[in-house]
């Protein structure tokens, strides 16, 4: 054994021909303990050493073994999720922890977790039937957990980023072509959620946003709505919650038909609230889109609703957010500028923008060269090969 200065660890070579470090280091439930630290040579392990001893000097303690990431992950949830998301969020969250992380890796030791553990357990999940697309999401909340958990000194590194995801196909985007949509628009002409389905087509909205609109959020006047609550279905009841993102807070012009539809729906909802009497039910937050009774709307409802209408019209299933896609696609088919569609979205980056709608991109590299050859002036037909020098 070769050993160290006073509080500086020794160093030794097992006889299974591994190298070992040992130091007394502190760790983060504050208690003095010796700690072994492993590698295949003895430059790994002096390595290993000195990081501990830096970041004990510094005041950074070491992971205990301990803690598990079983207990970790429930204190995530409760000391970083819950006060920081909405409410909807932290409930998918809670659900992927409890079903799927918990039973597969919460008996491991927090500090102890390795790569190669989480690889296996996602394998595993994989193979079990669980879709690409869950297993992903399995891995970014583990992701995000343990980013936490690095930021709190209970790990040394986030092992969720060094595993391989499963490949997620792309879901393949088709929304409504123009003649769809003016299709959609007779159908739903005179229907009782008419401008419902026309804000969802017409500007954008996703559909907890739609619900969510109050008409102090409505300015008749200006044309314009403003997003500033979402409504959700959390723990069984509707709440408002705040929208997706920082960005997802915004203002936004009405369409003409969509400011008529509006105009034409306020003066419905008033006959309503006349007819209904006393069985009308006054809510304080004044949504724009209610039951016949005055109650907010169950999106489920909304969405079985717009699919009996598609297929009324002849018209082929769609998602109710397909609405948002076909107004994206719409705009920027029309030479609508990315970053303006953007915006009117709500995405956070326009990257997002153009990676969901790159399917609109082929159609506009075609109109852009079309329009750059007019503006050259060369009438040259495109199959004619053209030389040059």
């Amino acid at each position: 054994m070769t050993r160290r200065g006073a509080n500086e660890g020794t160093i030794r070579q097992r006889s299974d021909g591994r190298w070992e470090a040992r130091a007394i280091v502190t760790t983060s439930d504050g208690r003095r303990v010796r700690r072994s630290f492993l590698g295949r040579t003895r430059p790994t392990v002096r390595g290993k050493l000195s990081e501990a001893l830096r970041a004990d000097v510094a005041g950074r303690p070491t992971p205990s073994n301990r803690l598990t990431v079983g207990e970790f992950l429930r204190q995530w949830l409760e000391d970083s999720v819950r006060p920081s998301t909405r409410p909807s969020t932290y409930s998918s969250y809670s659900s992927i922890v409890r079903l799927h992380l918990e039973p597969g890796l919460g008996h491991l030791p927090l500090a102890r977790l390795s790569p190669q553990q989480v690889q296996t357990f996602l394998n595993a999940q994989s193979a079990a039937g669980l879709s690409a697309r869950s297993v992903t999401m399995e891995r970014a909340v583990l992701r995000q957990a343990l980013g936490r958990a690095e930021r709190w000194g209970l790990v040394s590194r986030n092992v969720a980023k060094l595993v391989d995801p499963p490949r997620v196909a792309r879901r393949q985007i088709t929304p409504f072509s123009p003649e769809q949509a003016r299709a959609f628009l007779e159908i739903i002409r005179e229907d009782r959620l008419e401008a419902l389905y026309l804000v969802a087509l017409g500007v954008g909205l996703r559909q907890g946003e739609i619900l969510g609109l109050g008409w102090s959020d409505v300015d008749l006047d200006a044309g314009t709505l403003t997003v500033r609550q979402a409504l959700q279905r959390v723990g069984g009841k509707l709440i408002l919650v705040e929208p997706k993102s920082v960005t997802s807070h915004r203002t936004v012009a009405l369409p003409a038909l969509v400011h008529e539809a509006l105009r034409a729906h306020r003066l419905r909802q008033l006959e309503e609230r006349l007819r209904t009497g006393p069985r009308w039910r006054f809510d304080p937050r004044d949504l724009v889109f209610v039951s016949t009774i005055g109650t907010p709307l169950d999106g489920i409802v909304v969405t079985r609703r717009f699919q009996a209408l598609l297929r009324a019209a002849g018209l082929p299933h769609q998602r109710f957010h397909d609405l948002r896609h076909a107004c994206a696609s719409l705009l920027l088919s029309q030479g609508v500028a990315a970053r303006v569609v953007m915006e009117q979205l709500g995405h956070s980056q326009i990257s997002l923008t153009l990676n969901t709608y790159s399917h609109v991109s082929s159609a506009l590299g075609r109109a852009a060269a079309e329009r750059m050859n007019d503006l050259l002036g060369r009438q040259v037909p495109m199959s004619q090969p053209v030389s040059v020098g």
